[in-house]
């Protein structure tokens, strides 16, 4: 693929991913929608973008990515859920598009991100822990 046809392909998925259906979390239980990889974007119920994130690995794929979201457990929880007592069980919203290929995947996250502005962007910078 040259690098036009990249830059045009990037554009179409993250069109088809904004304008893919939207889903509330569920109330209990996994998460079923796909076990392949993807991208995603996370709403509140206000419909808010709180986070855009993509799977980098894993055999269950977005399922698996998406339910960690909604099962305590990452950064996204720790960082943002956490602190400001946000449930994502039958409020929070998400949309996803499946993307077999690891560089598109990467380049369509960071281009909907970019656009889209997450309340919650990890940098990559490590917060000091306070002495007490």
């Amino acid at each position: 693929m040259n690098f036009l046809n990249e830059i045009d392909k990037i554009k179409e998925l993250h069109r088809s991913l904004i304008c893919s259906e939207l889903y509330t979390f569920p109330k209990k239980g996994k998460v079923n929608v796909s076990s392949k990889h993807g991208v995603y974007v996370i709403y509140s119920q206000t419909d808010q973008v709180l986070h855009v994130g993509m799977t980098p690995s894993g055999k269950k794929g977005l399922n698996q990515r998406l339910y960690n979201h909604i099962s305590k457990t990452g950064v996204f929880y720790r960082e943002y859920l956490k602190p400001n007592d946000i449930c994502l069980r039958g409020r929070g919203k998400y949309r996803y598009i499946e993307i077999d290929n690891p560089r598109l995947r990467a380049l369509v996250e960071a281009l909907t991100a970019g656009l889209l502005c997450p309340i919650h962007f990890g940098t990559g910078i490590k917060r000091v822990k306070k002495e007490e």
